[in-house]
C-alpha cells in the first residue's frame, strides 16, 4: 500500500477530536489493509506490536540532521523553522516540500519501506550508528512528498498527534470485523476483542484474527509480556467486602514492582507491568526462579521488594526503583540493592492456562510449585476471612512490618488480564496521592536555570490526558540528595514535542507519584479540577499512562 493512503487517513484523524468520528475513520481504513495487518501499528505510531519495547531512539537532534540532509538545508534553517512551528512534523512537510526533484522524489513510498525502515533502527548497534540511522530517515524522506515527510517524523519521535488510543483501535476492529447489530451485542464484541488483546498485546494479530473469525486461537504464550491484572481501590474493610465478597483472601500488599515471569523452553524471561523486558537487569531473580520454582513452562505473577542486605528491613520501592531501566554496573546493583520476589498468583503452568481456573486454584497451584526461602522467593502472606476484625489486625500486621496495606482477593474469580473489574481491592490508609503523568513543563530561572523545574501533571479520561496542576516541589537541587531536577531535565529533554517560550509539551512517558493537600475545583486546567500544594514523592519507572488516576478519582477525592 502507498504511504500516501495512510497520510489521508492520518489527516481525517487530526481534523476530529470526536471519538466516534476517528472509529469510523479507522473501521473504514481497516477494510483495506485486511492484507497487510501489520500497518495498523501506524495508526499508533508504531512499528512494533505493544508487547515489543524496543524503542526507535531517534532524538529531536537527530531529526533535525535528518531533515537538513534530505532537504538540502542546513542544521541552523531547519532548527529556526522548528522554533516557528514548535512541530518538527511541520518542518519536515515545509522543508521536504520544496526541495528540489530528484530521480528518487520520482518513487511512491509504501508503508512496507516505512515499517521497514524503522523496524531497522532499534537493531543497529556499534561504530557510525547514528549516521546509520539518519541514513534510514533520509532514505525515507527522499522519496517523500509533504504530508508523507510530515507524518515521518511524527512517528520517528514517537508523537503523532492523531488522537489514536487503544480503544479506539479496538472498537473500531468490532465496528469492522463484527459489524454489532445493537448496544448489547457491540458490548459483547468489544469485551471479546479486549480480552484477546489482553493475552496478545498485538492489534495487528487481534485484527488478522478478529477478520477470519478466530480470536478463540489467541492464546498466552510463555516468553512473551501480557497485561497483568489490576486492581482498583476499595474505601475501606467493609467496601472490600462489598466488592470481592465473602469469605476472601487478604494478602500483604507490598511496596516492590511487579513483574510478570515465564519460563518456556528452559528460558526464563522477566515484564513489568508495562510490558518491558527486563530479564537481563535482574539476573538474580533469573536465578532463584530457576533453582524455586518447578515446572516445564509458567507465567507467574510477582512482586520484587526490596531489603536492606544489613539489616534485612524491607525498603520502600523508590530504594530500588533503579534497579529497573539500569543497563549497565547490573551485578553491583545486585549485591547493593537485593530483591526478595513474592508470588501471589500463576496464569499458565505446563502447557495449560489457568486464567479460567477460581483464584483459590490458583493459589494452590503456586502453593505447590514454588520452594520458598526467605529473602529468595515466597509467596504472598494471605488469611481468609469473613470477619472485619480480623483483617483488621492482619491489616495493622502488614503496616508494622512496612507493607502498604492489603490486598482483597475473590476467592472464585478468574484471572483476566488489563482488567480493573473488581475481582480484586487495594487497601491502604487514607494519603493524599496520585499516580499523574508528566505532560510539560517550564524552564527554570535564577539558580535553576538550565533546568526544567516545573511540571505539568495530567491524569485521564476516557482516553484523553487532562492537567490537574503544575508541581514544582519535591525535587533535590543536588543529585546526592535524591531526585534531582537535573535528572529529571535530562529524562524530560529526550522527550519533548514542542518548545513555547519557556515551556516545552513532552510526550506522557513520565509518571510520578504526587502527594497534595486537597483538591479544589479549577477553570485554569482542562480536568476542571486543581491539586493543591502538590509536591512529588517518587518516579514510577514501572508504570505509563494507563496506570495513572482517573478524573472521576480526582472528583471522588474532593
Amino acid at each position: 500500500m502507498k504511504y500516501s493512503k495512510v497520510c489521508e487517513v492520518y489527516e481525517k484523524l487530526e481534523s476530529t477530536s470526536k471519538g466516534l468520528e476517528k472509529t469510523k475513520i479507522i473501521a473504514d481504513f481497516l477494510e483495506k489493509i485486511e492484507k497487510e495487518p501489520e500497518i495498523i501499528y501506524l495508526l499508533q505510531g508504531k512499528v512494533f506490536p505493544d508487547y515489543d519495547k524496543r524503542e526507535l531512539g531517534m532524538s529531536q537532534k537527530l531529526v533535525i540532521k535528518a531533515i537538513a540532509k534530505a532537504s538540502g538545508e542546513n542544521n541552523e534553517k531547519v532548527v529556526k523553522s522548528f522554533r516557528k512551528t514548535g512541530d518538527l512534523g511541520k518542518t519536515a512537510e515545509e522543508l521536504i516540500g520544496k526541495k528540489k526533484q530528484s530521480s528518487l522524489s520520482q518513487s511512491s513510498l509504501t508503508t512496507e519501506k516505512v515499517i521497514k525502515n524503522l523496524q531497522k533502527l532499534p537493531e543497529l548497534e556499534g561504530k557510525g550508528t547514528v549516521g546509520r540511522k539518519i541514513d534510514l530517515i533520509v532514505e525515507l524522506f527522499h522519496s517523500a512528498k509533504d504530508k508523507e515527510a510530515k507524518y515521518i517524523a511524527r512517528t520517528v519521535l514517537g508523537d503523532l498527534k492523531v488522537g489514536v488510543g487503544s480503544g479506539i483501535l479496538r472498537d473500531a476492529i468490532v465496528q469492522h470485523c463484527f459489524k454489532p447489530k445493537n448496544i448489547k451485542d457491540k458490548k459483547e464484541k468489544i469485551e471479546i476483542v479486549q480480552e484477546a488483546y489482553d493475552k496478545s498485546a498485538d492489534w495487528a494479530e487481534i485484527f488478522n484474527k478478529a477478520c477470519k473469525g478466530r480470536l478463540k486461537e489467541i492464546h498466552l504464550k510463555p516468553g512473551k509480556a501480557v497485561k497483568v491484572m489490576l486492581f482498583p481501590k476499595a474505601k475501606d474493610i467493609d467496601d472490600a467486602f462489598r466488592i470481592v465478597g465473602k469469605p476472601a483472601a487478604f494478602e500483604y500488599k507490598y511496596d516492590g514492582f511487579r513483574m510478570m515471569i515465564s519460563m518456556s523452553g528452559g528460558k526464563i524471561s522477566i515484564f513489568t507491568r508495562r510490558l518491558d523486558n527486563v530479564t537481563k537487569q535482574f539476573p538474580d531473580v533469573v536465578g532463584v526462579v530457576k533453582k524455586h520454582v518447578h515446572g516445564k513452562s509458567f507465567m507467574i505473577d510477582c512482586e520484587a521488594v526490596g531489603y536492606d542486605r544489613k539489616t534485612k528491613a524491607y525498603q520502600p520501592f523508590q530504594a530500588i526503583s533503579q534497579r529497573i531501566k539500569r543497563k549497565y554496573h547490573i551485578e553491583e546493583l545486585v549485591k547493593k540493592l537485593p530483591i526478595e520476589l513474592v508470588v501471589f498468583d500463576v496464569v499458565y503452568y505446563n502447557e495449560k492456562s489457568y486464567l479460567s481456573e477460581p483464584f483459590k486454584e490458583r493459589r494452590k497451584l503456586i502453593e505447590k510449585i514454588v520452594k520458598q526461602e526467605k529473602y529468595k522467593i515466597t509467596l504472598a502472606d494471605q488469611i481468609v476471612s469473613d470477619d472485619e476484625k480480623e483483617v483488621e489486625k492482619f491489616m495493622d500486621k502488614a503496616l508494622e512490618e512496612g507493607q502498604e496495606g492489603l490486598m482483597a482477593k475473590n476467592l472464585k474469580a478468574p484471572y483476566k488480564p488489563g482488567a480493573r473489574i473488581g475481582y480484586g481491592v487495594k487497601l491502604k490508609p487514607e494519603s493524599n496521592e496520585f499516580d499523574l503523568v508528566i505532560t510539560g513543563a517550564e524552564w527554570g530561572t535564577g539558580k535553576r536555570a538550565g533546568w526544567l523545574t516545573s511540571f505539568d501533571i495530567s491524569c485521564r479520561d476516557d482516553g484523553e490526558l487532562k492537567e490537574v496542576g503544575k508541581v514544582s516541589t519535591g525535587l533535590k537541587e543536588k543529585e546526592s540528595e535524591g531526585l534531582s531536577f537535573k535528572q529529571m531535565t535530562k529524562k524530560l529533554k529526550k522527550i519533548i514535542t514542542k518548545e513555547h517560550g519557556r515551556h516545552v509539551s513532552v510526550r506522557p512517558e513520565i509518571v510520578v507519584t504526587v502527594l497534595y493537600q486537597n483538591i479544589q475545583k479549577s477553570p485554569s486546567y482542562s480536568s476542571g479540577y486543581a491539586l493543591r500544594f502538590p509536591r512529588i514523592k517518587m518516579l514510577r519507572p514501572d508504570r505509563d499512562k494507563s496506570d495513572i488516576a482517573t478524573l472521576s478519582e480526582i472528583k471522588k477525592a474532593m
